[in-house]
């Protein structure tokens, strides 16, 4: 039997979990370990925020939106209806943990284990014999003081959240966790993307119509179209905003004219198809007005680029977007971007900009993307940020951050986000941080980096969030 071979192997999740050397576990413990959290982009719901929802059991909290869990399971081959159907709760769950022994070396299996170690203090494997007592422990935990969904950001040392927001949200939420002097700050981002997306007029008027009672704003031209998400940019800016964020295939930078804008406006919300070339000038004009607005308030630009998504057309239909059936993209990503920042930066008009890639393949090109736009205006004012999505693991954080070093300033980095939907997520800031000590710490064994546990500590908690702090102006209020 395995537990008769001697052996020198690490305790699994151990406290010097991915830390491999005496400086990487000097830097971790003494440094990454206590800073507090900026999660600057994520997708929690501002309403159980607000609302600070206790959730009935560990099964509502965990699996409800996960669509991470959610493909594990289906390729598991777990019935759909254990997944997003009409099973029961613990039935739900006990699938979940019939599949994680199957998710090892995929990160499921380490995030997991670190949430119910981070959250509930259970030490415990999760497979299928231990699912009835791991479920019972945590739900009776959920239901106790200090684990509502306040708590839980509390407890994770939580700052500030930034959520994703539609222009047309009244963003009432916001508001009301403002008012009830929550200590976690809790802010809107500016998500239009639906305001760029006139391939599907059908959807896209709804939106457009929608967006005109939003800003009670009668919208016949594409002029009144942009008064009205300019009085949308202003409402969010007075809610705090201090973020956009755009989900794209990639950048769009076509040659257009005004009066072609003008007009293609005017033929899909006449109900029109348009036709490809002229879909691709419109995002590309709305790309443009967008940034244009965010320059004009300081704000920092986000830019997601390479996912393929709703690939499964029989899925879609069935469950509808943001259900696990997206992929990684191949799409042109250098010149687009370089033509669409470069007419910005032209006329000084460049926001900050933080760019995620999706496709490892294109790690340097972004990284070096980057280094053209630097103006020296501000530090680090063009970002190349964290690996995620598919990337948001332990090979895709070491590789994006030794493309980042190696053709940029790691020092300057803004750091981790979870852009997840569940309340669960912030051991991932945990992961990232210990693997960055690691990387550090190795370089210092090695002999690559000097030994200056000072300056290494001071670089540590900056990555981790006196970087964002400044860059994102989250200090001193």
């Amino acid at each position: 039997m395995l537990t008769d071979i001697p052996t020198t192997r690490k305790p699994f999740l151990s406290e010097d979990f991915l830390l491999h050397t005496d400086t990487a576990r000097y830097l971790y413990h003494e440094h990454a370990a206590r800073m507090p959290i900026i999660d600057y982009h994520c997708h929690l719901p501002p309403d159980q925020i607000a609302a600070d929802r206790q959730f009935d059991n560990l099964t509502r909290i965990w699996l409800d939106g996960d669509h991470y869990k959610w493909r594990a399971m289906r390729t598991n081959g777990v019935p759909e209806r254990f997944i997003t159907g009409d099973a029961d709760d613990f039935a739900r769950f006990r699938k979940w943990a019939e599949t994680v022994p199957y998710t090892m070396r995929n990160p499921l299996y380490h995030w997991t284990h670190l949430e119910l170690r981070r959250y509930f203090g259970i030490t415990k494997v999760l497979d299928g014999d231990t699912a009835r007592e791991i479920y019972d422990e945590a739900t009776a935990l959920l239901q106790s003081p200090g684990y509502s969904v306040r708590g839980l950001l509390t407890r994770m040392n939580v700052r500030v959240v930034c959520t994703t927001d539609d222009p047309t949200d009244p963003l009432e939420h916001h508001r009301q966790l403002r008012e009830s002097g929550f200590a976690v700050r809790v802010l809107p981002t500016f998500r239009p993307d639906k305001g760029m997306a006139p391939e599907d007029p059908v959807a896209f008027n709804a939106w457009v119509d929608k967006l005109a009672a939003a800003s009670n704003t009668d919208i016949n031209d594409f002029a009144s179209y942009l008064a009205a998400l300019r009085n949308r940019h202003d409402y969010f800016a007075a809610m705090g905003c201090r973020l956009s964020d755009h989900g794209l295939e990639q950048i769009y930078a076509e040659p257009y004219g005004d009066g072609e804008i003008r007009q293609i406006f005017e033929k899909v919300r006449g109900g029109q198809t348009l036709v490809p070339p002229d879909v691709l000038k419109f995002k590309s004009a709305m790309l443009v007005e967008f940034a244009l607005m965010d320059h004009e308030k300081g704000w920092i630009q986000q830019y997601h680029l390479g996912a393929i998504r709703n690939n499964n057309t029989r899925m879609l239909r069935q469950l509808g977007p943001d259900t696990g059936w997206d992929s990684v993209g191949d799409f042109e990503m250098a010149r687009p971007m370089t033509k669409f920042f470069d007419r910005l930066d032209s006329e000084n008009r460049l926001a900050k900009t933080v760019l995620y890639n999706l496709n490892p393949r294109d790690n340097e090109l972004f990284a070096t993307m980057i280094g053209n736009y630097n103006d020296g205006s501000v530090p680090g004012k063009m970002q190349f940020g964290s690996g995620w999505w598919f990337l948001d693991q332990k090979d895709g954080m070491e590789r994006q951050l030794n493309a980042l070093s190696n053709m940029g300033l790691l020092s300057r980095f803004v750091g981790m986000l979870t852009d997840s939907r569940s309340f669960l997520s912030y051991p991932r800031h945990e992961y990232f941080r210990r693997i960055l000590c690691n990387l550090l710490g190795n370089d210092v064994e090695n002999g690559e980096l000097p030994a200056d546990h000072a300056w290494l500590g001071k670089m540590v908690e900056n990555i981790c969030y006196h970087n964002a702090e400044a860059y994102f102006g989250f200090g001193g209020e």
